[in-house]
């Protein structure tokens, strides 16, 4: 009972806020009560400036993750694929992006999930993973760097969870199939 009861006041609360930003009008805004003779008429109410108006963003960059690219595994030199010689291992997983415009341009913020662990050589301290984000257009690359992303391991026995966030600018007149590929810059296989 008293589910319903709260459910259906939260259902009305709702319906009075919807319809109390649709009620005020113009003149509401402006402190005009309808009982105001200047707030009926038509001259009384400004003109909106057209080049104010808003719009909405309708394309943001997705985030690419390859399998390739989304695992680090870092080995005690010369001894490359044998499991006792792991130093630590990254990965990303989850991403989210936000974007903002200008006229000329296109920020994509992005946001990846990672993690750190370390392997049976591994040690405390600051680690530099180096990451590369590209952004490619159709087939075409419209930027490509790699920074080194410092994450420090504390203790060899906990792993470190760890956000990655990156700023791309990129010109604003990308097409809708513009993609960001974030990872790790796999070492030269020798």
């Amino acid at each position: 009972m008293s589910v319903n009861v709260s459910r259906g006041v939260v259902a009305v609360s709702l319906m009075m806020v919807l319809s109390g930003c649709n009620a005020g009008g113009l003149g509401s805004s402006l402190g005009l009560s309808s009982s105001d003779p200047a707030a009926a008429t038509p001259a009384a109410t400004p003109a909106v400036a057209t080049d104010q108006q808003a719009f909405v963003q309708g394309f943001c960059p997705q985030i690419s993750l390859t399998d390739s690219t989304a695992v680090y595994r870092s080995y005690v030199r010369g001894k490359d694929g044998d499991a006792e010689q792991v130093v630590f291992q990254a990965s990303f997983a989850d991403s989210t992006r936000s974007c903002s415009r200008t006229d000329t341009t296109l920020t994509v913020n992005a946001l990846i999930q990672g993690r750190l662990v370390s392997g049976p050589q591994g040690k405390a301290g600051t680690i530099n993973l180096p990451v590369r984000v590209t952004v490619v257009d159709g087939g075409q690359e419209v930027s490509n760097e790699l920074e080194q992303y410092p994450v420090t391991i504390a203790d060899v026995n906990t792993p470190v969870q760890f956000v990655y966030s990156r700023a791309v600018t990129i010109p604003g007149n990308v097409s809708g199939m513009t993609r960001v590929y974030i990872g790790f810059e796999q070492p030269k296989k020798k």
